[in-house]
């Protein structure tokens, strides 16, 4: 798990990388929560979403975004933190040339981050969306959302609701030719305190869904 430093818009990019020597090995970038309330790449979750796509033979990049950490710059609310995320995937590309695809996967704020930048790269082929800010950030950028994913979130969440994402759910299933997968993880909050675990075996399972154990994408 070496560390790497990207050149990013608004400076260095701390990151960490795993690379898979195959030379069409898929990649996947993880997007940690909002910097702000203490997100940053050793997020538990983010942790554990990066060793899940290691498990698989992806090579896998996680980083901080602007600000956080040993990145330089400061928060921006959205449109930095983007520029960080397009600029991480690229140094993925430029890395791994041959890949056959892409899949990202975002925690909270990096779940909305995520889901901008698979509207952007049209080779993102799948996503995972955990606790997605839907009742707190804008989605409606996501019409029609490109690619099938997983969106998942905790029953007792009080900072999003599941109603809340249930209804985000709802919009981008009428998309043609898109699935989206609604989990909920019950009796746990925001940050899936306790409860990792569980999410985890849901985030799995659903890799294997549209994996199927090939390094090629589900339809």
């Amino acid at each position: 798990m070496p560390e790497v430093i990207i050149s990013g818009p608004a400076g260095r990019i701390e990151a960490r990388y795993h690379h898979v020597p195959a030379p069409d090995a898929p990649v996947a970038i993880i997007l940690h929560p909002h910097p702000q309330f203490g997100g940053t790449m050793n997020n538990q979750i983010v942790y554990q979403l990066y060793y899940t796509f290691v498990r698989r033979k992806f090579s896998v990049l996680r980083f901080n975004f602007r600000g956080v950490g040993r990145s330089q710059g400061l928060f921006d609310n959205g449109p930095g933190e983007l520029s960080d995320a397009a600029t991480a995937l690229d140094w993925m590309q430029g890395y791994n040339p041959e890949s056959k695809f892409c899949w990202i996967a975002g925690v909270s704020f990096g779940a909305w981050i995520s889901m901008q930048l698979l509207m952007r790269r049209p080779e993102i082929a799948g996503f995972i969306s955990v606790a997605p800010p839907a009742n707190l950030y804008d989605f409606s950028f996501l019409a029609p959302c490109p690619s099938s994913g997983l969106m998942v979130n905790g029953g007792d969440d009080r900072v999003v609701s599941t109603e809340d994402v249930a209804g985000l759910v709802e919009k981008l299933k009428t998309q043609k030719g898109v699935i989206i997968d609604h989990e909920i993880i019950p009796n746990t909050n925001h940050f899936f305190e306790g409860h990792v675990d569980e999410l985890m075996k849901v985030v799995d399972a659903y890799l294997d869904k549209r994996l199927n154990g090939r390094t090629e994408s589900a339809a």
